[in-house]
């Protein structure tokens, strides 16, 4: 298929220090512009892109066939690089100070017509790009992703052996055993009416190593969940699956840290300040409403449930005396929220399980709230616990804990990207320990496991 060609650089690689020299170049067509008398193919391949010019005046044979070129056409090139004309620079390519004059031109493989086009600012519809995955992989942003995920399994690698840990490939043919989900199964051709089951997870496999004596393992593992497909589920995944002996947990976690320190650093060049915030479950709900807490900005809840044991308003004062709570949330300058958008909040917080929502709009002289005037009594106390000033929006809501601190944590992700508070070049990761058990599902009359970092 070469016949003979023999690639002597990729289309990222080259520069003004090679202006002179004759290269070949193989890759895809990604844009081919015919000027008349020249016509430029930009040939890109993994690496990147280059600029390939062709002339009559330096082959007549390559220029004629350069016209049959189409979008993702495969072309082998081979030229002398030259310096672009002064004024053509590209500054956006690393190759955009030369180009290929080219002399000899081999179509490898012809195209049809593209279903999507490849550009990065491209919308493409996700089933068109699923049904036609190897053209979707051409993408730039979708390589980058493939790349960035090969820079993380090597940094890992890389700082896991240098503490000390042990690479270990543990079967996927095995036994099923009771975990979080359905086991996807496998028929034996050898033992009719058996099956092999895909793990959820090499629990077992890690703790036979290490009472094996192995100490410190790890495994970069593909594992398999069968259950219904939902945003945060996938049944096949990969897992970085980190087992020790003799370590307790303050010796344990530094090691994660460091791990991704040192992915941070290689792969983005971000410096990720270490140690890492410590909290404990029952803190991330009481002051963000999530078990994985957002700590780019503020927006911190507040536990007002003894302001409104006795008061007037028995909407909250029944919730305390059953054992709930009312949690409050001051949103600095959204007094200026319209109604659409508080009537948008409350509707959010009955979606995710609230009975209601209260706001209130704190004015220089008064508060603007549809249940003011049961406000009056607790005034004070409600301004000063959240440390409210004129033209924050106050948002309560009442409940049993900890959906009343969950439903604002919610609400407070939502009300953070409307008002553009996270930045978004900016990591901090956490830690949150001490997860419950179980917990009472007040619908269904039961206990049932938490949600948690491991079900």
């Amino acid at each position: 298929m070469l016949g003979g060609w023999r690639r002597t650089h990729t289309c990222g690689e080259l520069r003004a220090a090679q202006v002179g020299q004759t290269v070949t170049l193989m890759g895809w067509a990604f844009r081919r512009r015919d000027h008349g008398g020249l016509i430029f193919v930009d040939l890109r391949d993994r690496e990147g892109l280059t600029q390939c010019v062709f002339n009559p005046a330096t082959s007549g044979e390559a220029h004629s066939t350069a016209q049959e070129v189409r979008s993702e056409f495969v072309l082998a090139v081979q030229g002398t690089v030259q310096r672009r004309p002064p004024g053509t620079e590209n500054p956006k390519l690393p190759t955009g100070e030369v180009e290929v004059q080219v002399s000899r031109l081999k179509i490898l493989n012809e195209s049809k017509p593209l279903p999507f086009p490849l550009e990065e600012e491209a919308a493409v519809d996700e089933a068109v790009r699923l049904k036609y995955r190897y053209l979707d992989m051409r993408r730039p942003q979708v390589y980058r992703n493939f790349v960035i995920r090969d820079r993380i399994c090597r940094a890992v690698r890389d700082y896991l052996h240098g503490q000390g840990f042990l690479e270990v490939e543990t079967p996927f043919l095995t036994r099923s055993t009771p975990e979080g989900a359905r086991d996807f199964l496998v028929p034996s051709r050898l033992s009719r009416g058996h099956f092999y089951a895909l793990p959820q997870s090499p629990q077992l496999f890690k703790q036979l190593l290490m009472v094996g004596g192995f100490e410190r393992y790890f495994q970069i593992v593909r594992c398999f969940r069968d259950e219904d497909l939902r945003k945060d589920r996938q049944p096949e995944f990969t897992q970085i699956d980190i087992e020790t002996s003799f370590l307790d947990r303050d010796e344990f976690l530094p090691i994660v840290e460091g791990m991704l320190v040192e992915v941070f650093k290689r792969v983005g060049g971000i410096d990720l300040p270490a140690p890492f915030p410590r909290l404990a479950y029952d803190e991330a709900i009481a002051r963000f409403g999530s078990d994985k807490p957002d700590l780019r900005y503020g927006l911190e809840l507040s536990d007002c449930s003894d302001l409104f044991k006795a008061a007037e308003f028995q909407a909250f004062a029944q919730v305390v005396a059953a054992g709930g709570a009312v949690k409050g949330l001051r949103v600095p300058g959204g007094g200026g929220m319209s109604r659409k958008d508080l009537d948008d909040l409350t509707e959010a917080a009955k979606g995710f399980g609230a009975k209601g929502l209260v706001w209130v709009k704190v004015n220089p002289d008064a508060l603007q709230s549809p249940v003011a005037r049961f406000l009056e009594p607790v005034k004070a106390q409600l301004l000063s616990r959240l440390a409210a000033a004129p033209g924050d929006l106050l948002l309560l809501v009442g409940d049993r804990m900890p959906l009343a601190a969950m439903v604002l944590g919610r609400l407070r992700q939502e009300i953070a990207q409307r008002l553009n508070l996270v930045p978004p070049q900016e990591f901090r990761v956490c830690w949150v320990f001490d997860f419950p058990l179980v917990e009472w599902n007040e619908e269904e009359r039961r206990w049932d496991a938490v949600h948690h970092p491991f079900t």
